[in-house]
């Protein structure tokens, strides 16, 4: 698994889109539910998984706390490693950098931030590449 993290519009898509062929989107901003990833499974295919916030916001909004939601992205995140490693997939998260350290006054943007926080560290642990994007420049810090 791969992993781009950058701000808003720091050009995550565009560096994924240089990176390789045969790409699957699903996309949070395009309504996709995150479960949905399945049915877009192509062999030899890289699907990209991007609007993790999105994601975790609809969690959290159902009325899930910060640690089952953080739980259930953690244990998708090692399923995910997993169909990587024993099929002909590959997958690349995009994943927001959310705050700078910049704590949010609501508490519901507070979570969102936090359990965000919490999945980009381990999808960094476990990913084999990680890359930081800004003004449309990536550096590989992993």
């Amino acid at each position: 698994m791969q992993l781009v993290v950058g701000g808003a519009y720091s050009g995550k898509r565009n560096i994924v889109k240089q990176s390789c062929d045969k790409l699957v989107w699903h996309s949070a901003y395009n309504g996709d539910d995150f479960v949905a990833y399945k049915k877009s499974l192509q062999p030899n295919s890289t699907i990209i998984l991007e609007g993790w916030e999105k994601w975790v916001e609809e969690q959290l909004t159902n009325g899930k706390t910060i640690d089952e939601v953080r739980s259930y992205f953690i244990e998708e995140i090692d399923q995910l490693c997993e169909i990587e490693n024993t099929s002909p997939f590959h997958f690349y998260f995009i994943m927001l950098e959310m705050g700078r350290g910049i704590v949010p006054m609501l508490e519901k943007n507070r979570n969102i931030r936090d359990v965000c926080g919490w999945l980009l560290q381990y999808a960094s642990s476990k990913a084999e590449e990680v890359y930081y994007c800004w003004h449309g420049l990536a550096k590989r810090i992993k």
